[in-house]
């Protein structure tokens, strides 16, 4: 147990805000792990491929999605900093269920699976974090799925561009990096690319979203607004 704080605590302590510094602790890990660099719009894995490592995001944004037998796709997550992808194979998955994108250029760390598994036997503390981390994710993933089931596209809609924004308490208005397409909106929210269009202008017409000249896209917080209407 004391060898488990002198691996966990310092990480903690790193951060003023109390946050775990992944990047600390997986540096930690001896030998595994590796810093790897992608461009935009790279494939990072695709669905079919052995599933022998879990990804961790340094920096950048990257897409999850998963193709049907029939050749249609549909985007499950788009992650960004400090989020984790990939973890399945610590589940027993032994071919990767989704694919992975890489939307902006990213920087990642590569961890082979068996050194996470030795290290979540190995060191509770990165155990309990780990497991708290994926807990967290798990509920906006239960929370997704609610809103697929009971709201209206447009009410997913905002929703979705709210949370492409990491949209906080004390905002006014936030950017979305990159631009996100209008069909990748479809794909995320479940319905079709005229029906974004349709709202994407409406919410431009009422000023809760805005595009910028470079083709950025702002978040207003009027469009809480939406997703609280009944």
């Amino acid at each position: 147990m004391k060898k488990t704080k002198s691996k966990v605590e310092p990480v903690l302590a790193g951060k003023s805000d109390g946050a775990v510094d992944w990047e600390g602790l997986i540096a930690s890990f001896s030998g595994g792990s590796k810093h790897v660099e992608y461009g935009a719009n790279r494939t990072i894995f695709a669905q079919g491929n052995s599933a022998d490592s879990l990804f961790y995001i340094r920096k950048g944004k990257v897409k999850i999605s998963v193709t049907s037998a029939q050749g249609k796709e549909a985007i499950v997550a788009i992650l960004t900093d400090s989020d984790f992808f990939g973890e399945g194979c610590l589940a027993g998955q032994l071919l990767r269920i989704a694919s992975a994108y890489t939307m902006t250029d990213c920087s990642l760390a590569k961890i082979e699976k068996d050194l996470m598994v030795r290290m979540l036997h190995e060191q509770h503390g990165v155990s309990e974090l780990f497991v708290t981390h994926l807990l967290s994710r798990n509920i906006r993933f239960e929370g997704d799925l609610v809103d697929q089931l009971f709201n209206s596209s447009e009410k997913r809609l905002a929703r979705t561009l709210l949370l492409l924004a990491n949209f906080g308490k004390e905002s006014k208005s936030e950017a979305i990096h990159p631009r996100i397409n209008q069909e990748d909106l479809a794909q995320m929210v479940g319905t079709t690319r005229s029906r974004i269009s349709h709202f994407m202008n409406k919410f431009r017409g009422l000023g809760f979203v805005d595009y910028s000249d470079s083709g950025g896209l702002t978040v207003n917080s009027g469009l809480l607004s939406v997703v609280l209407h009944d």
